[in-house]
């Protein structure tokens, strides 16, 4: 409160100056009138120079024009840029894969139409106990009642990050028991060789999460 008090001191000093001079009153103190003002402005720069620099600045003595969403399009700005950045960053060389050839051979389409590729969620998957390989899955295929299907993919994949995925299966293919588990289906995949070395790569096909389950693909 003291200092905001003698802040206030100095330019009350020089309105009552200013005031006193548009009275006529300060014909006959001239000189007194002229070292009042000067001590009221050396006083004012002072005292504004030392407020300037401190903590109140911006709160009450000498307020900014500062907008109220800047300080939320700096936050949207500096959350971006990471990611901006990564995306720039991404650069994926295929100069080494080595593709299989296309087949020759053709299928009619009422043969191919026979498939049923369906869009399913992943609400479990976890790792079939005593097998290297296997990872079970219970979807949401889009009927209502949860399927199962096991997948060798254990490699590439661990279990806990591909629950909530959106994944590609064949869901009229006929059931099949591996380990002792019933599985109906199968996920799809794309898999290629590499030409330095007999290592598969293999990756999950996983789509738009706004596809909704039991969305048919043709």
């Amino acid at each position: 409160m003291l200092q905001i008090l003698l802040f206030f001191m100095p330019v009350t000093v020089i309105y009552y100056c200013y005031f006193c001079n548009t009275l006529h009153k300060a014909r006959q103190n001239e000189n007194s009138l002229k070292s009042l003002y000067l001590l009221g402005f050396l006083l004012y720069d002072k005292t504004r120079q030392h407020y300037t620099k401190s903590k109140l600045r911006g709160c009450i003595l000498i307020p900014t024009m500062k907008s109220l969403d800047a300080d939320k399009k700096a936050n949207k700005t500096s959350e971006a840029a990471p990611a901006v950045a990564e995306k720039a960053a991404e650069k994926i060389d295929f100069s080494n894969v080595k593709i299989e050839p296309l087949f020759e051979e053709t299928v009619d389409f009422d043969t191919f139409s026979k498939s049923d590729f369906r869009a399913v969620k992943v609400k479990e998957c976890v790792a079939v106990p005593k097998s290297k390989k296997l990872l079970q899955f219970t979807l949401d295929d889009g009927t209502g009642v949860d399927r199962t299907i096991l997948s060798g993919i254990h490699a590439y994949y661990e279990p806990e990050e591909l629950v909530g995925k959106t994944l590609i299966a064949i869901t009229n293919l006929p059931p099949r028991a591996m380990m002792g588990i019933e599985s109906c289906g199968m996920l799809l995949s794309a898999v290629n060789n590499l030409k330095d070395s007999e290592d598969e790569e293999l990756h999950l096909l996983m789509v738009d999460d706004h596809i909704p389950a039991g969305a048919k693909l043709y």
